[in-house]
Protein backbone atom coordinates (compact mmCIF):
# COMPACT_ATOMS: atom_id res chain seq x y z
CA UNK A 1 0.00 0.00 0.00
CA UNK A 2 3.03 2.32 0.63
CA UNK A 3 4.75 3.93 -1.89
CA UNK A 4 7.82 6.13 -2.18
CA UNK A 5 6.11 8.65 -3.10
CA UNK A 6 3.59 8.52 -0.18
CA UNK A 7 5.88 7.21 2.61
CA UNK A 8 3.29 7.85 5.40
CA UNK A 9 0.40 6.46 3.57
CA UNK A 10 -0.11 3.36 5.51
CA UNK A 11 -0.03 5.39 9.29
CA UNK A 12 -2.60 7.45 7.65
CA UNK A 13 -4.72 4.60 6.80
CA UNK A 14 -3.93 2.78 10.27
CA UNK A 15 -5.07 6.31 12.03
CA UNK A 16 -8.31 6.67 10.17
CA UNK A 17 -9.10 2.97 11.40
CA UNK A 18 -8.38 4.11 14.39
CA UNK A 19 -10.14 7.62 14.40
CA UNK A 20 -13.38 5.44 13.10
CA UNK A 21 -12.59 2.65 16.14
CA UNK A 22 -12.51 5.68 18.40
CA UNK A 23 -15.98 7.08 17.40
CA UNK A 24 -18.11 3.99 17.38
CA UNK A 25 -16.86 3.20 20.88
CA UNK A 26 -17.72 6.65 21.78
CA UNK A 27 -21.18 6.14 20.36
CA UNK A 28 -21.92 3.11 22.05
CA UNK A 29 -20.51 4.31 25.23
CA UNK A 30 -22.88 7.16 25.24
CA UNK A 31 -25.78 5.73 24.04
CA UNK A 32 -25.42 3.07 27.34
CA UNK A 33 -24.78 5.59 30.14
CA UNK A 34 -26.89 8.07 28.70
CA UNK A 35 -30.73 8.53 27.94
CA UNK A 36 -31.00 10.00 24.43
CA UNK A 37 -32.93 12.92 24.51
CA UNK A 38 -35.80 11.54 21.52
CA UNK A 39 -36.65 7.64 21.70
CA UNK A 40 -39.02 8.13 18.60
CA UNK A 41 -36.63 6.47 16.32
CA UNK A 42 -37.78 3.37 16.86
CA UNK A 43 -41.01 4.13 16.34
CA UNK A 44 -40.79 4.76 12.48
CA UNK A 45 -43.72 3.19 10.72
CA UNK A 46 -43.32 -0.41 8.88
CA UNK A 47 -45.82 0.63 6.32
CA UNK A 48 -44.46 2.83 3.28
CA UNK A 49 -46.60 5.59 1.89
CA UNK A 50 -46.51 4.22 -1.51
CA UNK A 51 -46.96 0.28 -1.62
CA UNK A 52 -45.10 -1.42 -4.67
CA UNK A 53 -45.48 -4.84 -3.09
CA UNK A 54 -41.65 -4.53 -3.24
CA UNK A 55 -39.84 -7.12 -1.10
CA UNK A 56 -38.70 -4.83 1.30
CA UNK A 57 -42.50 -4.28 2.55
CA UNK A 58 -42.42 -8.05 4.19
CA UNK A 59 -39.82 -7.13 6.40
CA UNK A 60 -40.88 -6.01 9.49
CA UNK A 61 -38.58 -4.84 12.49
CA UNK A 62 -37.02 -7.47 14.72
CA UNK A 63 -37.38 -7.91 18.55
CA UNK A 64 -33.90 -8.96 18.48
CA UNK A 65 -31.49 -6.88 21.07
CA UNK A 66 -29.47 -5.93 19.15
CA UNK A 67 -31.72 -5.04 16.14
CA UNK A 68 -33.77 -2.55 18.26
CA UNK A 69 -30.56 -0.69 19.55
CA UNK A 70 -29.14 -0.15 15.90
CA UNK A 71 -32.85 0.77 14.64
CA UNK A 72 -32.27 3.48 17.63
CA UNK A 73 -29.21 4.93 17.28
CA UNK A 74 -30.46 6.16 14.12
CA UNK A 75 -31.09 10.14 14.36
CA UNK A 76 -31.35 13.13 12.96
CA UNK A 77 -30.80 13.38 9.39
CA UNK A 78 -30.14 9.04 8.91
CA UNK A 79 -33.48 8.71 9.72
CA UNK A 80 -34.09 10.21 6.57
CA UNK A 81 -31.97 8.38 4.57
CA UNK A 82 -32.71 4.74 5.72
CA UNK A 83 -36.34 5.94 5.03
CA UNK A 84 -35.34 6.78 1.72
CA UNK A 85 -34.32 3.65 1.34
CA UNK A 86 -36.95 1.59 2.76
CA UNK A 87 -39.39 3.49 1.07
CA UNK A 88 -38.20 5.68 -1.61
CA UNK A 89 -38.95 9.56 -1.84
CA UNK A 90 -42.53 9.79 -0.30
CA UNK A 91 -42.36 13.55 1.00
CA UNK A 92 -41.28 16.58 -0.42
CA UNK A 93 -38.54 17.42 1.77
CA UNK A 94 -36.92 14.02 1.38
CA UNK A 95 -35.66 15.23 -1.96
CA UNK A 96 -33.11 17.46 0.38
CA UNK A 97 -31.47 14.45 0.68
CA UNK A 98 -29.48 13.30 -2.75
CA UNK A 99 -29.00 9.64 -3.79
CA UNK A 100 -25.55 8.25 -3.62
CA UNK A 101 -25.88 7.08 0.12
CA UNK A 102 -29.30 5.49 0.09
CA UNK A 103 -28.42 4.52 -3.34
CA UNK A 104 -24.78 2.76 -1.07
CA UNK A 105 -26.77 1.10 1.08
CA UNK A 106 -29.55 -0.49 -0.65
CA UNK A 107 -26.56 -2.16 -2.74
CA UNK A 108 -24.87 -3.51 0.66
CA UNK A 109 -28.69 -4.41 2.21
CA UNK A 110 -29.58 -6.63 -0.57
CA UNK A 111 -26.06 -8.09 -0.93
CA UNK A 112 -23.20 -8.91 1.91
CA UNK A 113 -26.02 -8.02 4.24
CA UNK A 114 -29.13 -9.67 3.61
CA UNK A 115 -28.71 -12.64 5.59
CA UNK A 116 -28.59 -10.28 8.26
CA UNK A 117 -32.36 -9.37 7.15
CA UNK A 118 -33.95 -12.05 9.38
CA UNK A 119 -32.20 -11.80 12.33
CA UNK A 120 -31.80 -8.49 13.22
CA UNK A 121 -35.01 -7.11 11.40
CA UNK A 122 -34.63 -5.06 7.88
CA UNK A 123 -34.39 -1.15 8.70
CA UNK A 124 -31.93 -2.44 11.70
CA UNK A 125 -29.90 -3.68 8.53
CA UNK A 126 -29.91 -0.69 6.90
CA UNK A 127 -29.01 1.16 10.12
CA UNK A 128 -26.12 -1.47 9.72
CA UNK A 129 -25.16 -0.81 6.28
CA UNK A 130 -25.28 2.72 6.92
CA UNK A 131 -22.61 2.71 9.33
CA UNK A 132 -20.72 0.86 7.61
CA UNK A 133 -20.77 2.73 4.17
CA UNK A 134 -20.17 6.28 6.17
CA UNK A 135 -16.64 4.42 7.80
CA UNK A 136 -15.31 2.07 4.93
CA UNK A 137 -16.07 5.44 2.90
CA UNK A 138 -14.08 7.71 4.91
CA UNK A 139 -11.11 5.24 5.73
CA UNK A 140 -10.38 5.63 1.94
CA UNK A 141 -10.87 9.35 1.47
CA UNK A 142 -8.40 9.52 4.54
CA UNK A 143 -5.80 7.95 2.28
CA UNK A 144 -6.96 10.41 -0.32
CA UNK A 145 -6.85 13.38 1.50
CA UNK A 146 -2.86 12.39 2.43
CA UNK A 147 -1.86 11.57 -1.89
CA UNK A 148 -3.79 15.15 -2.34
CA UNK A 149 -1.50 16.85 0.30
CA UNK A 150 1.72 15.46 -0.67
CA UNK A 151 1.13 16.30 -4.44
CA UNK A 152 -0.50 20.05 -3.84
CA UNK A 153 2.67 20.66 -0.65
CA UNK A 154 5.32 19.07 -2.25
CA UNK A 155 6.06 17.81 1.35
CA UNK A 156 5.47 14.46 2.87
CA UNK A 157 5.66 15.87 6.85
CA UNK A 158 3.42 18.71 5.85
CA UNK A 159 1.05 16.10 4.40
CA UNK A 160 1.46 13.45 7.29
CA UNK A 161 0.12 16.63 9.88
CA UNK A 162 -2.82 17.59 7.81
CA UNK A 163 -3.71 13.95 7.02
CA UNK A 164 -3.85 12.96 10.92
CA UNK A 165 -5.99 16.16 12.05
CA UNK A 166 -7.92 14.65 8.95
CA UNK A 167 -8.89 11.45 10.47
CA UNK A 168 -9.76 13.53 14.04
CA UNK A 169 -11.08 16.16 12.48
CA UNK A 170 -14.13 18.30 15.19
CA UNK A 171 -16.66 16.46 12.76
CA UNK A 172 -15.83 13.19 13.10
CA UNK A 173 -19.08 12.09 14.40
CA UNK A 174 -20.86 12.60 10.99
CA UNK A 175 -18.02 10.72 9.44
CA UNK A 176 -19.36 7.78 11.40
CA UNK A 177 -22.73 8.14 11.45
CA UNK A 178 -25.46 7.66 8.75
CA UNK A 179 -24.66 10.78 6.73
CA UNK A 180 -23.56 11.41 3.26
CA UNK A 181 -20.45 13.51 4.66
CA UNK A 182 -17.71 10.18 4.25
CA UNK A 183 -19.01 9.39 0.58
CA UNK A 184 -18.52 13.32 -0.23
CA UNK A 185 -15.23 13.39 1.13
CA UNK A 186 -14.42 10.40 -0.91
CA UNK A 187 -15.30 11.85 -3.95
CA UNK A 188 -14.55 15.16 -3.58
CA UNK A 189 -11.03 14.69 -2.34
CA UNK A 190 -10.45 11.24 -4.13
CA UNK A 191 -11.31 13.59 -7.62
CA UNK A 192 -9.29 16.43 -6.91
CA UNK A 193 -6.45 13.95 -6.18
CA UNK A 194 -6.77 12.34 -9.89
CA UNK A 195 -7.29 16.12 -11.49
CA UNK A 196 -4.03 17.70 -9.63
CA UNK A 197 -2.24 14.07 -10.92
CA UNK A 198 -3.50 14.59 -14.47
CA UNK A 199 -6.40 12.00 -14.68
CA UNK A 200 -8.64 14.18 -15.60
CA UNK A 201 -11.55 11.53 -16.89
CA UNK A 202 -11.32 9.64 -13.86
CA UNK A 203 -11.41 13.38 -11.86
CA UNK A 204 -14.44 14.50 -13.43
CA UNK A 205 -16.11 10.76 -12.69
CA UNK A 206 -15.70 11.02 -8.91
CA UNK A 207 -16.18 14.89 -8.75
CA UNK A 208 -19.75 14.22 -10.48
CA UNK A 209 -20.23 11.12 -7.37
CA UNK A 210 -19.54 13.59 -4.83
CA UNK A 211 -22.59 16.33 -6.20
CA UNK A 212 -24.40 12.65 -5.88
CA UNK A 213 -23.98 12.56 -2.54
CA UNK A 214 -24.44 16.59 -1.33
CA UNK A 215 -25.17 19.65 -3.00
CA UNK A 216 -22.32 21.40 -2.90
CA UNK A 217 -20.32 18.80 -4.97
CA UNK A 218 -21.18 21.15 -8.01
CA UNK A 219 -19.09 23.54 -6.83
CA UNK A 220 -15.88 20.95 -7.07
CA UNK A 221 -16.78 22.14 -10.95
CA UNK A 222 -15.00 25.39 -10.18
CA UNK A 223 -11.63 23.72 -10.02
CA UNK A 224 -12.39 22.64 -13.37
CA UNK A 225 -12.94 26.09 -13.89
CA UNK A 226 -9.96 27.53 -12.87
CA UNK A 227 -7.88 24.91 -14.62
CA UNK A 228 -9.53 26.09 -17.53
CA UNK A 229 -9.10 30.30 -17.43
CA UNK A 230 -5.45 30.01 -17.06
CA UNK A 231 -4.86 26.72 -19.67
CA UNK A 232 -7.16 29.07 -22.01
CA UNK A 233 -5.04 32.14 -21.20
CA UNK A 234 -1.91 30.66 -21.74
CA UNK A 235 -3.01 29.32 -25.17
CA UNK A 236 -3.97 32.82 -26.08
CA UNK A 237 -1.19 35.31 -24.96
CA UNK A 238 1.45 33.49 -24.10
CA UNK A 239 1.09 30.78 -27.20
CA UNK A 240 -0.60 33.08 -29.61
CA UNK A 241 -3.49 30.30 -30.85
CA UNK A 242 -6.65 31.45 -30.64
CA UNK A 243 -8.22 28.27 -31.70
CA UNK A 244 -6.38 25.95 -28.94
CA UNK A 245 -7.78 28.32 -26.64
CA UNK A 246 -11.68 27.75 -28.36
CA UNK A 247 -11.01 23.55 -27.82
CA UNK A 248 -9.47 24.13 -24.17
CA UNK A 249 -13.08 26.56 -23.34
CA UNK A 250 -14.99 23.79 -24.67
CA UNK A 251 -13.17 20.95 -23.08
CA UNK A 252 -13.66 22.75 -19.37
CA UNK A 253 -17.10 23.98 -20.32
CA UNK A 254 -17.84 19.74 -21.46
CA UNK A 255 -16.15 18.47 -18.26
CA UNK A 256 -18.33 20.96 -16.01
CA UNK A 257 -21.63 20.00 -17.38
CA UNK A 258 -20.45 16.27 -16.31
CA UNK A 259 -20.13 17.05 -13.15
CA UNK A 260 -23.04 19.04 -12.66
CA UNK A 261 -25.69 16.13 -14.41
CA UNK A 262 -26.34 14.02 -11.41
CA UNK A 263 -27.65 17.30 -9.47
CA UNK A 264 -29.41 18.35 -12.48
CA UNK A 265 -30.85 14.93 -13.14
CA UNK A 266 -31.90 14.51 -9.46
CA UNK A 267 -33.76 17.73 -9.79
CA UNK A 268 -35.34 16.38 -13.22
CA UNK A 269 -36.31 13.64 -11.01
CA UNK A 270 -38.33 15.33 -8.11
CA UNK A 271 -40.36 17.53 -10.68
CA UNK A 272 -41.34 14.30 -12.97
CA UNK A 273 -42.77 12.61 -9.31
CA UNK A 274 -44.11 15.71 -7.63
CA UNK A 275 -45.37 18.10 -10.70
CA UNK A 276 -46.44 16.32 -13.94
CA UNK A 277 -49.82 14.81 -14.29
CA UNK A 278 -51.14 17.03 -11.60
CA UNK A 279 -53.72 20.20 -12.17
CA UNK A 280 -52.52 24.06 -11.63
CA UNK A 281 -53.89 24.00 -8.44
CA UNK A 282 -52.46 21.11 -6.79
CA UNK A 283 -48.98 22.17 -7.91
CA UNK A 284 -46.67 23.28 -5.36
CA UNK A 285 -45.35 27.05 -6.01
CA UNK A 286 -41.48 25.75 -7.12
CA UNK A 287 -43.48 23.78 -9.80
CA UNK A 288 -44.69 27.23 -11.76
CA UNK A 289 -41.20 28.96 -11.71
CA UNK A 290 -39.42 29.47 -14.47
CA UNK A 291 -36.78 27.36 -12.92
CA UNK A 292 -37.75 24.81 -10.78
CA UNK A 293 -35.13 24.21 -8.48
CA UNK A 294 -36.76 21.66 -5.77
CA UNK A 295 -33.65 21.72 -3.60
CA UNK A 296 -33.27 25.35 -3.09
CA UNK A 297 -37.15 25.67 -2.51
CA UNK A 298 -37.20 22.55 0.35
CA UNK A 299 -34.13 24.41 2.21
CA UNK A 300 -36.12 27.51 1.91
CA UNK A 301 -39.05 26.32 3.16
CA UNK A 302 -38.62 23.47 5.42
CA UNK A 303 -35.53 24.65 7.16
CA UNK A 304 -35.52 29.07 6.52
CA UNK A 305 -32.63 28.89 4.70
CA UNK A 306 -31.38 31.91 2.95
CA UNK A 307 -29.19 35.18 2.81
CA UNK A 308 -29.01 36.27 6.39
CA UNK A 309 -32.35 34.92 7.63
CA UNK A 310 -30.09 33.29 10.31
CA UNK A 311 -28.75 36.59 11.71
CA UNK A 312 -31.08 36.51 14.96
CA UNK A 313 -30.20 37.17 18.48
CA UNK A 314 -31.37 33.71 19.59
CA UNK A 315 -29.17 31.88 17.20
CA UNK A 316 -26.30 33.45 18.93
CA UNK A 317 -24.90 30.48 20.71
CA UNK A 318 -24.89 28.42 17.29
CA UNK A 319 -22.74 31.34 15.71
CA UNK A 320 -20.78 30.55 19.16
CA UNK A 321 -20.42 26.95 17.97
CA UNK A 322 -19.40 27.50 14.77
CA UNK A 323 -16.85 30.21 15.24
CA UNK A 324 -13.88 28.03 15.56
CA UNK A 325 -14.55 26.48 12.04
CA UNK A 326 -14.98 29.69 10.43
CA UNK A 327 -12.01 31.53 12.15
CA UNK A 328 -9.74 29.04 11.30
CA UNK A 329 -10.80 29.18 7.50
CA UNK A 330 -10.78 32.82 7.88
CA UNK A 331 -7.46 32.72 8.96
CA UNK A 332 -5.99 30.54 6.49
CA UNK A 333 -7.82 32.65 3.19
CA UNK A 334 -6.37 36.14 4.91
CA UNK A 335 -3.08 34.90 5.39
CA UNK A 336 -2.65 33.40 2.40
CA UNK A 337 -3.78 36.65 0.53
CA UNK A 338 -1.37 38.85 2.81
CA UNK A 339 1.29 36.96 2.47
CA UNK A 340 0.74 36.26 -1.49
CA UNK A 341 -1.43 39.29 -2.56
CA UNK A 342 -0.45 39.52 -6.52
CA UNK A 343 -1.30 35.81 -6.38
CA UNK A 344 -4.33 36.04 -4.80
CA UNK A 345 -6.19 39.46 -5.62
CA UNK A 346 -5.27 38.75 -9.61
CA UNK A 347 -6.76 34.91 -9.57
CA UNK A 348 -2.75 34.00 -10.61
CA UNK A 349 -2.73 35.91 -13.86
CA UNK A 350 -0.43 38.13 -12.83
CA UNK A 351 2.04 35.33 -12.54
CA UNK A 352 1.31 34.02 -15.70
CA UNK A 353 1.62 37.96 -17.19
CA UNK A 354 5.11 37.62 -15.38
CA UNK A 355 5.80 34.54 -17.71
CA UNK A 356 5.65 32.08 -14.66
CA UNK A 357 3.88 28.78 -15.15
CA UNK A 358 0.68 28.77 -12.57
CA UNK A 359 -0.65 25.43 -13.44
CA UNK A 360 2.26 22.93 -13.89
CA UNK A 361 -0.01 20.80 -11.47
CA UNK A 362 -3.31 21.42 -12.63
CA UNK A 363 -2.48 21.55 -16.50
CA UNK A 364 -3.94 18.12 -18.09
CA UNK A 365 0.19 17.34 -19.35
CA UNK A 366 0.32 16.82 -15.46
CA UNK A 367 1.48 13.43 -14.29
CA UNK A 368 0.72 10.85 -11.32
CA UNK A 369 3.27 11.42 -8.64
CA UNK A 370 4.25 7.63 -8.89
CA UNK A 371 5.54 8.49 -12.61
CA UNK A 372 8.31 10.30 -10.57
CA UNK A 373 12.04 8.57 -10.90
CA UNK A 374 13.65 8.23 -7.52
CA UNK A 375 16.48 10.27 -7.92
CA UNK A 376 14.23 13.20 -9.37
CA UNK A 377 12.07 12.64 -6.04
CA UNK A 378 14.83 12.70 -3.89
CA UNK A 379 16.27 15.40 -5.33
CA UNK A 380 13.09 17.67 -5.34
CA UNK A 381 12.90 16.70 -1.50
CA UNK A 382 16.46 18.61 -0.69
CA UNK A 383 15.13 21.60 -2.76
CA UNK A 384 11.76 21.50 -1.26
CA UNK A 385 12.85 21.58 2.45
CA UNK A 386 12.01 25.10 3.95
CA UNK A 387 14.20 27.08 5.86
CA UNK A 388 13.05 29.84 7.77
CA UNK A 389 13.95 32.98 7.55
CA UNK A 390 13.64 35.28 10.59
CA UNK A 391 10.58 34.97 12.81
CA UNK A 392 7.84 34.86 9.93
CA UNK A 393 7.23 31.43 8.59
CA UNK A 394 5.27 32.91 5.45
CA UNK A 395 9.03 33.50 4.42
CA UNK A 396 10.42 30.73 2.65
CA UNK A 397 13.24 30.27 1.23
CA UNK A 398 15.88 27.16 0.17
CA UNK A 399 19.35 27.38 0.38
CA UNK A 400 20.18 28.61 -2.91
CA UNK A 401 18.03 31.50 -1.67
CA UNK A 402 15.08 30.98 -4.10
CA UNK A 403 11.26 31.27 -3.19
CA UNK A 404 9.98 27.75 -2.91
CA UNK A 405 6.80 26.74 -4.66
CA UNK A 406 5.65 24.48 -2.27
CA UNK A 407 3.93 23.95 1.14
CA UNK A 408 0.81 25.95 2.11
CA UNK A 409 1.39 29.13 0.31
CA UNK A 410 2.42 27.75 -2.64
CA UNK A 411 1.23 28.20 -6.21
CA UNK A 412 -1.25 25.65 -6.84
CA UNK A 413 -2.70 25.98 -3.43
CA UNK A 414 -4.86 28.95 -4.81
CA UNK A 415 -7.63 27.51 -6.48
CA UNK A 416 -8.26 25.37 -3.21
CA UNK A 417 -8.20 28.57 -1.18
CA UNK A 418 -10.76 30.36 -3.66
CA UNK A 419 -13.01 27.27 -3.02
CA UNK A 420 -12.36 27.70 1.00
CA UNK A 421 -13.87 31.25 0.47
CA UNK A 422 -16.91 30.39 -1.30
CA UNK A 423 -18.05 27.82 0.96
CA UNK A 424 -17.11 29.67 4.27
CA UNK A 425 -19.20 32.87 2.97
CA UNK A 426 -22.24 30.34 2.01
CA UNK A 427 -21.73 29.01 5.33
CA UNK A 428 -21.85 31.98 7.53
CA UNK A 429 -24.43 34.09 5.39
CA UNK A 430 -26.91 32.11 3.96
CA UNK A 431 -26.67 28.51 5.83
CA UNK A 432 -27.70 27.42 9.19
CA UNK A 433 -24.58 28.37 10.79
CA UNK A 434 -23.88 25.33 13.12
CA UNK A 435 -23.85 23.21 10.01
CA UNK A 436 -20.63 25.31 8.95
CA UNK A 437 -18.13 22.81 11.25
CA UNK A 438 -19.17 19.94 8.89
CA UNK A 439 -20.12 21.88 5.76
CA UNK A 440 -16.08 23.08 5.48
CA UNK A 441 -14.89 19.97 7.62
CA UNK A 442 -13.76 18.53 4.02
CA UNK A 443 -12.14 21.21 2.61
CA UNK A 444 -8.32 20.16 2.58
CA UNK A 445 -6.83 23.98 3.24
CA UNK A 446 -7.77 23.95 6.19
CA UNK A 447 -6.08 21.14 7.53
CA UNK A 448 -3.00 21.94 5.29
CA UNK A 449 -3.22 25.64 7.39
CA UNK A 450 -3.36 23.71 10.63
CA UNK A 451 -0.35 21.76 9.55
CA UNK A 452 1.56 25.01 8.63
CA UNK A 453 0.37 26.87 11.82
CA UNK A 454 1.88 23.78 13.90
CA UNK A 455 5.14 24.31 12.88
CA UNK A 456 5.45 28.03 13.18
CA UNK A 457 8.91 29.30 14.56
CA UNK A 458 7.95 30.20 18.56
CA UNK A 459 4.49 29.43 17.93
CA UNK A 460 4.08 26.25 16.86
CA UNK A 461 4.02 24.15 19.80
CA UNK A 462 1.03 26.98 21.29
CA UNK A 463 -0.84 26.47 17.89
CA UNK A 464 -0.67 22.73 18.26
CA UNK A 465 -2.56 21.91 21.66
CA UNK A 466 -4.92 24.88 20.44
CA UNK A 467 -5.97 22.86 17.39
CA UNK A 468 -6.16 19.17 18.85
CA UNK A 469 -7.96 20.82 22.10
CA UNK A 470 -10.46 22.46 19.72
CA UNK A 471 -10.42 18.73 17.41
CA UNK A 472 -10.64 16.49 20.92
CA UNK A 473 -13.19 18.73 22.51
CA UNK A 474 -15.39 18.47 19.20
CA UNK A 475 -15.29 14.83 18.52
CA UNK A 476 -16.58 14.23 22.62
CA UNK A 477 -19.20 16.88 23.01
CA UNK A 478 -19.90 15.61 19.24
CA UNK A 479 -19.91 12.03 20.19
CA UNK A 480 -22.12 12.64 23.36
CA UNK A 481 -24.79 15.17 22.00
CA UNK A 482 -25.12 13.62 18.51
CA UNK A 483 -25.52 10.38 19.51
CA UNK A 484 -27.80 11.15 21.99
CA UNK A 485 -30.31 13.53 20.15
CA UNK A 486 -29.02 16.42 21.23
CA UNK A 487 -28.77 19.61 18.70
CA UNK A 488 -24.88 19.80 17.69
CA UNK A 489 -24.12 21.27 14.40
Amino acid sequence: METRQFPHQTLVFKSAVISRLLLLTLIVLWRTLLNPYDTSASLNPDDCLIDDSRWRHHHRSSNNSIGSKIESSVVWDSVYFVRIVQCGYEYEQTYAFLPLLPACISLLSRTVFAPFVAVFGYRAVLGLCGYVVSNVAFLFAAVYFYRLAVVMLKDPEAAFRASILFCFNPASIFYSSIYSESLYALFSVGGLYYLMSGSKNIAVICLALSGCARSNGVLNAGYICFQTMHRAYDALFRKKRGYLAILVLIDGALRCICIFIPFIAFQVYGYRNLCLGRSPDEMRPWCKARVPLLYNFIQSHYWQVGFLRYFQFKQLPNFLLASPILSLALCSITHYAKSQPKRFFSLGFQESNEGQDFTPVLSSSGTDPKSSSKKKGNESLRQRKPIYKGGNPAELSVENGSRVNSGYLSTSVLPFILHLGIMTATAFFVMHVQVSTRFLSASPPLYWFASYLMISPGTGKRWGYLIWAYCAAYILLGSLLFSNFYPFT
